[in-house]
């Protein structure tokens, strides 16, 4: 069974920064491609960004380029987000997914396969 368990998040002033980790256990991790959602409170669950399982390539939605960068270590089983530069619309509970298959532009929450239980960011003005 593949658990996923994310850690990190918390409240933080507009402009700061938060890491968000994500350690996987089960099955081979090096073969998932890895990603992160978010849902803000009467939203939809969106995409926020992917990394790849064989290189490494990651993949952002616009409103968060330049600002967040996400980063996997196969030894320690774990994908990561640096977000920088928070704005109070990043707020959101952020969840970690892992798919069985390669990226192939997968920003359906529907085409991944694993999640975790989220974890809240709340970023106040």
């Amino acid at each position: 069974q593949v658990q996923l368990v994310e850690s990190g998040g918390g409240l933080v002033q507009a402009g700061g920064s938060l890491r968000l980790s994500c350690a996987v256990s089960g099955r081979a991790f090096s073969a998932y491609t890895m990603a992160w959602f978010r849902q803000a409170p009467g939203k939809e669950r969106e995409f926020v960004a992917a990394i790849c399982r064989s290189w490494g390539r990651a993949y952002y939605t616009g409103s968060v380029k330049g600002r967040f960068t996400i980063s996997r270590d196969n030894a320690k089983k774990s994908v990561y987000l640096q977000m920088n530069t928070l704005k109070p619309e990043d707020t959101a509970v952020y969840y970690c997914a892992a798919r069985e298959s390669d990226y192939s532009g997968s920003i359906s929450r529907y085409e991944y396969d694993y999640w975790g239980q989220g974890a809240q960011v709340t970023v106040s003005t």
